[in-house]
């Protein structure tokens, strides 16, 4: 295989020679700029092949740069198209502003622990740019050329801006010690770790963690609990199959172990200055940032109504619903739900209470409840901006 020749040229790249000029794009009646419209089309062409999108992105990057071979884990197979996938949804959501800044901020400052400097971030834009060229065969021109040279340089920017910023009052990682490992069902386990130094979160946000077993191997858990005085945090963890961290965190992990943990992200956050109704959905392990949540609320001591529905595929799977009960017996504002799949899906039971116009709503659980819900909510009257969930993150890092 023949990388394609990388010249630099104006601060971008020149992959061979130009392009042929493509159709041109429809125009937007939304007002998407012409860039997000180009690379739009571009994330449409190459949709079908993006296994092979992503086997020649890795080539072009290990040949070119074999350097940068170290920063992976040694099984690739592990990895996949995590890198290159998450650079894909960023540019998904160019003309997005806020989502894709907050995006690429959590981006850079949790690339911090795998070693990334800004030195290396050319390299990575260089095999991006190489493989769209490749598979992109029917809309790339020179335009769209420049579309994405001028979004990765963005993208990078804010990435470095953010891990530049991060390292002023961060580590790039937290070693933490397993200090408790609670086996709720034969797949399902509370982790209790204690951090080596002070970690600073919000309830409702999540981290990603990395086992002494697969090193470089990272994958995102919410946090269990609001922080506390005591500094430590929990993790509910379930094994998926071929799940190399989460089998080894449920089957593996004991009292005395030692994982390490990146920055937290995420803003599925309670906004304490007003006393909206809070409708939280959780659906299997999706209820341990619910409850983070909640021990949030009650710390602050304001009354506001919250509505949980705890979702599960039968009853032996509600393994946290004795916390959530006694959390609703301590507090009279607080009202717990359960929904076990017999036929009936979690959205199909909210949609029967409410009205939840007035709510803000906190969604956490698998993808495809995530997007039957926002559904399900948008369709009785929730506003888009009320309804909070990490939904980008889990479309490149679900927990395995």
């Amino acid at each position: 295989m023949d990388a394609p020749t990388t010249t630099s040229a104006d601060g971008g790249w020149s992959m061979g020679p130009p392009p042929e000029p493509a159709p041109e794009p429809e125009p937007d009646p939304l007002g998407v700029s012409r860039d997000a419209l180009l690379i739009r089309r571009t994330l449409e062409e190459i949709a079908p092949v993006a296994d092979k999108v992503t086997s020649y992105f890795y080539a072009l990057l290990f040949i070119a740069h074999p350097e940068v071979r170290a920063l992976f884990p040694a099984a690739m197979d592990s990895q996949r198209d995590r890198l290159l996938k998450a650079l894909l949804t960023a540019a998904d959501h160019f003309d997005d502003t806020d989502t894709l800044v907050a995006y690429l901020q959590n981006l850079g400052r949790g690339h911090r622990k795998y070693g990334t400097t800004p030195e290396q971030y050319p390299a990575v834009g260089e095999a991006l740019i190489g493989a769209l060229t490749r598979y992109a065969e029917r809309t790339w021109d020179a335009e769209t050329q420049g579309a994405w040279v001028r979004a990765y340089t963005l993208m990078s920017q804010v990435m470095i801006d953010a891990a530049a910023e991060s390292e002023l009052h961060t580590p790039p990682w937290w070693y933490a010690e397993v200090v408790s490992h609670d086996l709720r069902t034969p797949d399902i386990a509370v982790v209790t770790v204690r951090p080596d130094q002070p970690y600073p979160f919000l309830a409702g946000q999540y981290t990603s963690l990395e086992t002494p077993w697969w090193p470089r191997i990272w994958r995102h858990y919410s946090f269990a609990s609001a922080p506390r005085s005591d500094g430590l945090l929990s993790f509910h963890i379930k094994a998926v199959p071929a799940g190399w961290v989460s089998n080894s965190l449920v089957h593996r992990a004991r009292p005395g172990d030692f994982i390490r943990l990146g920055p937290p992200a995420g803003s599925m956050t309670v906004d304490h200055t007003t006393d909206n109704g809070m409708l939280c959905l959780g659906g299997g392990t999706g209820i341990a940032p619910i409850k983070a949540l909640v021990e949030d609320v009650a710390e602050h001591g304001r009354g506001r109504p919250v509505e949980v529905f705890y979702g599960a595929r039968s009853n032996h799977d509600l393994y946290d619903i004795d916390t959530m009960h006694r959390l609703q017996q301590a507090h009279s504002w607080l009202e717990v739900r359960t929904v076990v799949d017999s036929g009936t899906q979690l959205p199909d039971v909210v949609r029967e209470y409410g009205p939840w116009n007035s709510y803000d709503a906190f969604l956490s659980g698998p993808p495809g409840m995530i997007r039957s819900s926002l559904d399900a909510l948008r369709n009785v009257g929730v506003p888009s901006e009320r309804i909070r969930h990490d939904g980008i993150e889990e479309l490149v890092a679900a927990g395995d």
